[in-house]
């Protein structure tokens, strides 16, 4: 039985004017993704990631060639008809969180409903609570970020991510700025995520965490560099099992 195409771009390229330099972010990538993979997209610093995850992300359209989302043609659709497909089949997990200070965690999930006009009030705080228990913070739905761990407020990040139900979850180097303990955990999140057919998409540029992943694309100078299959998948479970207990304070 086949699977079913998420993802699909084709010689993608994107340039940008800068003063009288044509900059080529983008020189003619294709790939697919399939429903319930997780991959990673890798790459040093000005390979063309963030350009990617733009695109990807529809918060920005490629100069030419074709990206099709969850079946929709996307590069020609008006404004609005973009933003509905990005906030209905994406969604987000950034790497800054973009939490807001005054805003507890139930209502941080509940924004992107907020957009949606079929959803009522009702069901939009249903969806946020299911999605905050799926995290493991059921119980901190009240508290503000600054009453959260870095780990906490990633998990409500990844909870926003998930109300919307969408076809993919695009996530921006989330562990960058945990430490490695917290950055284990949120990987073990998103492994148990995707074991039960999430599709993942996750930018990073750390190749330990790309072996938590299944599948592993790399970009270099904005060429698709290669495409490979991890035959041998990392537990972050495992690992994080497998670090020192850290000492007891004082």
């Amino acid at each position: 039985m086949s699977r079913r195409v998420v993802l699909d771009i084709k010689n993608v390229k994107r340039e940008f004017r800068m003063d009288a330099e044509t900059v080529h972010a983008l020189r003619g990538v294709s790939f697919s993704i399939y429903e319930g993979e997780f991959v990673t997209i890798m790459g040093p610093s000005g390979c063309g990631k963030s350009t990617l995850l733009y695109t990807l992300g529809c918060m920005d359209r490629p100069t030419s060639g074709e990206y099709i989302l969850d079946g929709e043609q996307t590069r020609k659709l008006r404004k609005d008809a973009f933003a509905k497909i990005r906030n209905r089949k994406i969604g987000f997990v950034f790497q800054s969180l973009n939490l807001l200070p005054r805003t507890s965690a139930l209502e941080q999930v509940e924004l992107p409903l907020l957009y949606n006009p079929e959803v009522s009030a009702k069901e939009r705080r249903e969806r946020a609570m299911e999605c905050l228990e799926k995290v493991g913070l059921g119980s901190r739905y009240e508290h503000f970020p600054n009453q959260l761990s870095g780990g906490q407020q990633q998990r409500v990040a990844i909870a926003r991510a998930l109300v919307n139900n969408p076809v993919m979850v695009l996530a921006d180097e989330p562990t960058a700025a945990l430490d490695t303990r917290t950055g284990y955990e949120i990987m073990a999140l998103f492994q148990e995520l995707n074991s039960f057919g999430r599709t993942i998409v996750f930018v990073t540029h750390n190749p330990e965490i790309a072996e938590f992943s299944s599948r592993t694309v790399k970009l270099k100078d904005g060429l698709l560099l290669s495409d490979t299959q991890n035959k041998s998948i990392a537990s972050a479970a495992k690992a994080l099992a497998e670090l020192p207990t850290p000492p007891l304070s004082a």
